[in-house]
This record gives C-alpha cells, structure tokens and sequence, in this order.
C-alpha cells in the first residue's frame, strides 16, 4: 500500500509547547480534529482522535508514515477499550489489571466498524494501551476519545523521548505538543497480540514475556517476518526504524573495547561512542570519539539509547556511532530489539567495518 494522500500537504502551523496547566486548551484541539502530541513513560506519541478519520489520516501525513502501519489507540479507561473491542477474553482482563496503567499494549478484535480502516490498517483487530502517565490520561479523560498514538517522530527515525525531539521533526506540522519532560522508560510499549488462539508478543518492551507469564501462563515470541505486501499487526514490525543518518555499529558483550577505540581512531570522520559509564572511563579515547553514556545499566541504556541517537543525528561530522550491546533477556530484549532495528542488523567487525 501507498499513502493516504499523494495529492495532500499539510499546512505550515506555529507548534505550541503546551504546559501541564495548559491540559484543557491540548484537549481542545484533539476535539477540532487537530494533532497533539502527548508524553508517555515510554516515549512521546502523536495524538489525534481516533474516532476522527481526517484526524488520523493526517498523523500518517505529519509522520511521512505508511498508510498500512496500524496506529495504537490510547484509552484511559478499561470501560473505553469495551466500547471498541468485540469481547475482552478473561486473561486480557488479568493482564489489564496487573500491568494498567503501564508499557503492554494489547491487540484484541474490534466490533464491525467501531473504528476507521485508517487506525487499523485494514484488519479487524486494534492494539489498546493505557499509559501511566497522569497528564495524558487527563488529556484523554477531558477530550472525551481515545486517542491514536504512534511515536511522534519522523518515521523511520529515532523516536522522541523529549518535547524537544517532538518539535525538532514535527514543528509546524502538529498543533502542539504537551510537556511533561523526559521520558522514565525510553523505548515503546511491549505489544501483545491476544487475537489469537495463544498470545505472542509482537513487539518486546519493559512488560517481559516473564512478567506476562506469571499472569497467564505460556505465551509465544514472534519470529514471523512480514511480507513485503502483508499488512503488520503491530508497529515496529516490517518498516524500517530507530535509524539515524549515520551507520550504527552494535559492539557485541565481550567486545574488546579498545579495538573499538583503535578502530575509531583510524576513522577521518567522528564516531559516535555509546556505552556505559564504566567502558568510557576505562578508555583513552581518540579526540574523534564523541561520547554518549548509556548511564551504568540496561534500565539507564534503555532511557537513554534514542536520546544518543538523535543527538549524533544532529551532528553531520558523525558518520558512524558504535553502540553497546547488553543480554537480550528482560529489559535487555526490548533494549536489543530497537538497537538491532536501528543499526539493521550490523555488528561491529574490525575486519569488515569501513
């Protein structure tokens, strides 16, 4: 599929920073059919009302998003995802009550028509999220509909943990963004398909697959690869994401890390340098070595991977960003999952490397 709108622009906008006081004039303008974006405790989304179609067609158009990517519908309530699902099964509900508000957002099917091809990327289910970030969940509760909520970046690029990532991509395309600060968790929600006859997570996030099956038992990791022409469930699952300009270099656990740095120094151009606080204070770096500290763990890593890759964004001397890997258990799993996407997939070899 194409996009929505080969003939459409959007018109240029003054982009308002909306402050926590100012939740009553954001809702205003979801209610006219204008786009808001809104903060998360994973990342910042792009809202419109879901229930809007011109609204949400024009979050593909701000975004430059594929028209056959399925939006996540944001809620506030349990009682707003009944409105739209055809039925709720029993362990969608345990799970709704062990991890909402929080990071798991859950596809279930959805009545005949309760929501736009548009939201759904023409299936017939929808992936719900509650998330527990008060000022949203007050946004929602005073515009009175659920909202859509990709990330609210330029496709395909490093998704915004700030305000201020927002208003770099999306100034004078969106009306507004409301501020609530950095981002806690840093990387998206974990997706969990329940249309099916066993659950399997579409995408990995800071809910675990071990977390999930402590509520309900077994559930599945998906290893489908989607079709060039097939139609993903789930965000994050067949386009390209998470990517900066320059080449991302995953530096595998056990990497010696001063051939990274020999590497680096041989280089005529800046590298990036993500990695824990640790690795950076045991190198002696080369002066074309830009650091970036992923902080002292994998929760920090996460919170701060995006937020490394947009600033060597930012910096056109860097041509490349050597990146830190971790175990990809827990939080590591969804941690590996968006450096795996951004770097699509290349390690750091010094015999292959350029």
């Amino acid at each position: 599929m194409g996009f929505f709108w080969r003939r459409r622009k959007l018109e240029r906008m003054n982009t308002k920073i909306y402050q926590l006081n100012q939740i009553d004039e954001a809702a205003a303008a979801l209610k006219r059919g204008e786009l808001v974006a809104f903060p998360t405790e994973t990342v910042y989304g792009l809202g419109a009302d879901a229930t809007n179609e011109a609204a949400v067609k024009n979050v593909y158009l701000a975004k430059g998003r594929p028209s056959d990517n399925p939006l996540i519908v944001h809620v506030n309530s349990v009682a707003m995802v009944e409105k739209y699902a055809a039925e709720i099964p029993d362990n969608a509900r345990k799970l709704m009550k062990a991890f909402w508000p929080g990071s798991l957002t859950i596809i279930l099917k959805i009545k005949k028509g309760a929501l736009s091809k548009t939201v759904t990327g023409g299936l017939d289910t929808v992936a719900f999220r509650f998330p527990d970030c008060q000022p949203t969940l007050d946004l929602i509760g005073k515009a009175g509909v659920p909202m859509v909520g990709p990330s609210a970046n330029t496709s395909g690029k490093p998704s915004p943990t700030t305000a201020q990532h927002v208003y770099h991509d999306l100034n004078g395309k969106i009306t507004g963004i409301l501020d609530n600060g950095p981002t806690r968790v840093g990387v998206e929600s974990t997706v969990l398909d329940m249309s099916t006859d066993t659950p399997v997570i579409l995408r990995p996030g800071a809910v675990t697959k071990k977390d999930i099956e402590s509520v309900i038992g077994l559930i599945d990791l998906n290893h489908h690869k989607v079709g060039k022409n097939e139609i993903p469930k789930a965000p994050g699952m067949k386009y390209k994401h998470y990517a900066p300009s320059a080449q991302v270099y995953i530096v595998d656990d056990g990497t010696d890390w001063t051939t990274v740095a020999k590497w680096v120094s041989e280089q005529p151009f800046d590298v990036g340098f993500m990695a824990t606080e640790d690795v950076l204070k045991g190198l002696n770096l080369p002066m074309n070595a830009v650091q970036f500290s992923l902080g002292k763990n994998v929760t920090d890593a996460s919170a701060r991977l995006f937020d490394g890759l947009r600033e060597f964004d930012d910096q056109p001397n860097v041509k490349a960003i050597v990146t830190q890997a971790f175990p990809a258990h827990d939080l590591g799993g969804a941690y590996m999952n968006r450096l795996n996407k951004s770097a699509g997939g290349v390690h750091f070899d010094p015999q292959q490397v350029k």
